[in-house]
């Protein structure tokens, strides 16, 4: 209905200029204006709030994330700021960084730019329970999308997975042969119909439509029809077209198919046969051409156990949790790798000499990766970042570079810098910091004066750290020119020697000298080429914030307007209806009247208003509307408070009056309290009653149901507490005396003392036994042991 403000494939725009020439081929099929900035990068006009507006491909994916968030977080009734986002495995530095730019506009944070073809891959392995513990299975992924088709061969083991090899063609998918389509019967119209679609944005889109409807007919059945009504001109069409000539119209397309199997496979080191299993997923592998042409490649029927559309969601939302100390989840390891090859280059100090530049991160280099670079130089160095060897003429050779200064060595020589480069978990390459290294010579000790070992350890550059530790990998200076070890030492573009500490002529009893390094942090100064300054990055920021509150004004505007309709219309049927007998004459004849002038009002005057304005006229509404369902409501709801009130008199009026031996507890006067208040009540009810039942229903009612439950609540809280009032407890019987048993008489021998007597001690001298002890703590003594010592 709005082409011409209804943007999509922003992705197809992201971090790309406009001279590109891909860029122009799909913006000749782009019913919105699309225009160069100052910048060179390409700006979107569209109409927001009556006025022409431009914004950047990054603000608008920014607002598509948002409303994504906003669906998140109505899903789950919590914030959602943490995030991974899906992006194509060819997305070059600058593509992903306005990726990241767009998350952070619309208050995310990803954990992970997570490429399409791993997120696949994982959702396809991580629910794998057979896969084997030794030998690697191997599957390609065939992704056929709406504008590029992506291929990567992967090997599973249990419990982890390994990226091979990606390939990619970006502007091969389901939009070309929808293209062929329009193309096709476009002319085909002109010669007929004499009519041209590319006349007209809309009738271009509804053809485009079509095309696409046709093809995925096309994809279940041999021949198709195409009918469009009023196209163009107030003119009807029709068409017709077999699946044998959609192929042929499709042939230069669907030559490029093979392309991107070939080359994974060769990156991958495989053959057909090696590859167990072939995966197709993408809404444009549905076309019965593709999938002939990936089974003759392979030698094996693609499958189809995943779901094409939502795989790469899923497998980003799996990583998301992976990522997340939220969530526990099946031990499953990616090792993902990086689909170009990345070098630094940099100019010599001496003039005149060629610029010398080193492979930092092969392709397939593991994502994330850390690595050390060692120079030696006199000055300033300036970095450049580049990719080599992308055989892709679309992605800028050239993405950023880093100034790393000044310095000052203090013996004057030429310094040792240790500079650390980042290959990231999103794919960007950064120079993190750089360090300028110094060796100082300390005195040497005597032996006899030498100080525990521990005492002088200091921070040496001996040995390299451990680059097993995470994904750090510390290149240690080389000591020759090779440089395969995985470090670089650069002086005028060539290698030098570590120069090796000379013991000093001392004592036998003197220890050589020691190296002491002294590392000095030196500053490293990022230029991003085509990268949004971090200044326009707050402005985007807060213009995205300003925008979503216009759309929250403007949607409760819209709320607001609809509620103010929808009582209009609801009231309107209900006046002869629901209420008709709850109304008088007058008063319905008053209120239809009036309602009639506020739906007029909404589609005229009113079609354009504030939150404000709606809101009063609603309530004006209301304030004549609300007393006639208040009656109505009322009398609906009387007759069963009624009988809730009804039912709690004869309830505790009955347990009043009756001989149950559970109420022969309850005095009797309690019990009359109880019929009395019963009674009161229902004399009240009674009144009450025949006043209400004289009155019509369009007159206010005498008897509300909200005084009935409150009659009834007071009752029950005057009567239950009497009526459930607890037997009394029996009393206690006292239980007779007991008479203690006759204490047996003991003698003493005639040898013992009196102290051993007392002590209760034997003739023998012993120890008083426990009995003995017993008998002068005043306790009962135990009869058999006096008989036994007697």
């Amino acid at each position: 209905m709005n082409p011409k403000n209804s943007i999509s494939q922003i992705k197809r725009l992201l971090g790309r200029k406009f001279s590109d020439p891909e860029l122009q081929n799909d913006l000749a099929s782009f019913p919105f204006r699309v225009t160069e900035g100052p910048d060179g990068f390409p700006l979107v006009h569209v109409r927001f709030l009556g006025e022409e507006r431009t914004f950047t491909p990054t603000q608008l994916l920014a607002m598509v994330l948002s409303n994504l968030k906003g669906i998140a977080e109505g899903n789950l009734k919590a914030a959602v700021v943490d995030c991974c986002i899906g992006i194509p495995v060819y997305f070059s530095d600058l593509q992903r960084r306005a990726v990241l730019d767009a998350a952070t506009i619309a208050g995310l944070r990803p954990l992970r730019l997570f490429h399409e073809t791993t997120a696949t891959a994982l959702a396809y392995g991580i629910y794998k329970t057979d896969l084997p513990e030794h030998d690697q299975l191997n599957v390609a992924f065939v992704d056929v999308g709406h504008a590029s088709m992506q291929v990567s061969i992967v090997g599973y083991k249990k419990g982890q997975l390994k990226m091979l090899s990606h390939a990619y063609d970006r502007s091969l998918g389901g939009r070309d042969f929808d293209e062929a389509l329009f193309k096709h019967f476009a002319a085909k119209f002109k010669e007929e119909y004499k009519i041209d679609v590319y006349q007209n944005a809309r009738a271009c889109l509804r053809l485009r439509v079509a095309c696409e409807k046709l093809k995925k007919m096309l994809s279940a059945n041999p021949e198709a029809p195409l009918n469009i009504e009023c196209l163009m001109d107030e003119k009807d069409v029709r068409g017709f077209i077999k699946r044998e000539e959609f192929e042929q119209i499709s042939a230069p397309v669907l030559e490029r198919v093979k392309g991107p199997l070939e080359k994974a496979l060769a990156e991958a080191g495989l053959t057909t046969d090696s590859v167990h299993f072939v995966e197709v997923v993408g809404s444009g592998s549905r076309v019965p051409a593709i999938i002939k042409i990936i089974t003759e490649f392979f030698g094996k029927e693609p499958r189809r156990t995943m779901n094409a559309s939502e795989c790469v969601a899923r497998g980003c939302a799996l990583q998301c949790a992976i990522l997340s100390p939220t969530f526990k989840v099946r031990e499953f390891q990616v090792n993902d790798g990086f689909p170009f090859s990345i070098a630094l280059s940099w100019k010599p100090d001496s003039q005149n000499s060629e610029p010398q530049h080193t492979v930092v991160f092969p392709k397939g280099n593991a994502i994330p990766s850390v690595k050390a670079l060692t120079f030696y130089r006199s000055s300033t160095l300036e970095v450049d970042v580049l990719y080599i060897d992308t055989g892709d003429s679309q992605i800028p050779q050239k993405i950023s570079t880093y100034t790393i200064g000044p310095f000052q060595p203090s013996k004057g020589e030429k310094a040792k810098l240790k500079v650390k480069v980042r290959l990231n978990i999103h794919g960007i390459v950064t120079v993190d910091s750089a360090m300028m290294l110094e060796e100082d010579v300390e005195v040497p000790v005597s032996s006899v004066n030498e100080a525990p070992k521990d005492a002088t350890k200091m921070d040496t550059d001996d040995a390299p750290s451990d680059p097993s530790s995470g994904t750090d990998v510390n290149m240690q200076e080389p000591k020759s020119a090779d440089t395969t070890e995985g470090a670089t030492a650069a002086e005028n573009g060539a290698q030098d020697p570590e120069e090796k500490s000379v013991p000093m002529e001392t004592d036998a009893k003197v220890e050589p000298s020691k190296k002491k390094v002294k590392k000095t942090a030196v500053p490293v100064h990022e230029l991003v080429y085509g990268a949004l300054p971090a200044a326009e990055l707050e402005k985007a920021v807060e213009k995205e914030y300003e925008m979503a509150l216009q759309d929250r004004v403007m949607e409760e505007t819209k709320e607001k307007k609809n509620a103010v309709e929808a009582y209009v219309y609801d009231m309107r049927n209900k006046l002869y209806d629901k209420y008709n007998d709850f109304v008088t004459p007058e008063e319905k004849e008053g209120l239809i009247a009036r309602l009639q002038v506020v739906e007029d009002w909404l589609y005229e005057d009113g079609e354009d208003e504030t939150k404000g304005v709606y809101i009063a006229k609603l309530e004006e509404l209301k304030k004549i509307g609300d007393p006639i369902e208040a009656r109505c409501k009322e009398w609906t709801d009387r007759g069963s408070a009624v009988d809730q009130l009804v039912y709690c008199i004869n309830s505790f009026r009955e347990a009043a009056l009756s001989n149950d031996q559970k109420f022969e507890h309850i005095e009797i006067s309690e019990k009359q309290k109880v019929i009395n208040e019963c009674s009161e009540a229902e004399n009240w009810l009674r009144e009450r009653k025949q006043q209400q039942d004289a009155l019509p229903k369009f007159a206010n009612p005498v008897l509300l149901v909200s005084d009935l439950k409150k009659k009834a609540e007071t009752l029950d809280r005057f009567c239950k507490p009497i009526m459930t009032k607890p037997k009394p407890a029996p009393k206690p019987q006292t239980p007779p005396p007991q008479t203690p048993p006759p204490q047996p008489e003991t003698r003493a021998p005639e040898s013992q003392t009196p102290e051993q007597q007392q002590n209760g001690a034997g003739a023998t001298g012993e120890p008083a036994s426990e009995g003995g002890a017993q008998e002068a703590s005043g306790e009962q003594m135990d009869t058999d042991k006096p008989e036994n010592s007697a």
